[in-house]
C-alpha cells in the first residue's frame, strides 16, 4: 500500500475512503458554501477542500463517478484528470452535465473518484525509421467498425 499524505483545508471535510474491500477509487466530495447548480452543457469547478502529497512514483487520477454518469448524464470533463506528484494545492473537479436537465451539487455529494495510479517515465531514443507493422500510419478506424 502506497502512501499518501492528505491535508485538510476545511475542518468540515470528510475525508475520502473506499467504499469496500473491492474498490480501487476514493469517492471525492463536494465542499460548498451553497449549492451549485449545473446547467445541461456546463461545466463547473467544485472545490473537494483537500490537498495531498506522494511519491513522484505515482500520479492521482480523477474520474467520473459511474452512477452520476448513468443516472444524471455526469461526468469529469477531463477525465482522467491528473494530479501531480509535485502539486500541493486544493483538488477541484472539472464537472459537465452531458444531459438535458439542471442538476443540483450540493455539500458533501459525492462527485468523482480518485485512484492513485503507477506513473513510468518515458525517455526517447531518436531515430529516422521505427519498426514496421500490419497496421503500419493507418489511423482512426483502420482496423475495422
Amino acid at each position: 500500500m502506497a502512501k499518501v499524505l492528505i491535508k485538510k483545508l476545511d475542518p468540515a471535510v470528510e475525508l475520502p475512503s473506499y467504499k469496500t474491500d473491492g474498490a480501487s477509487g476514493m469517492d471525492l466530495m463536494a465542499l460548498l458554501n451553497e449549492p451549485i447548480n449545473l446547467k445541461p452543457n456546463s461545466s463547473c469547478l467544485i472545490p473537494t477542500g483537500i490537498a495531498v502529497a506522494f511519491s513522484s512514483d505515482f500520479e492521482i487520477q480523477i474520474r467520473p463517478r459511474s452512477g452520476l454518469a448513468a443516472k444524471n448524464s455526469i461526468s469529469v470533463l477531463n477525465t482522467p484528470g491528473t494530479i501531480d506528484s509535485d502539486y500541493r494545492g486544493e483538488i477541484k473537479v472539472i464537472l459537465f452535465n452531458h444531459g438535458k436537465n439542471d442538476f443540483l451539487i450540493n455539500n458533501k455529494d459525492r462527485i468523482a473518484q480518485m485512484i492513485l495510479t503507477p506513473v513510468i517515465k518515458m525517455e526517447f531514443e531518436k531515430t529516422d525509421d521505427l519498426p514496421k507493422t500490419v497496421r503500419g500510419e493507418g489511423g482512426f478506424g483502420s482496423t475495422g467498425k
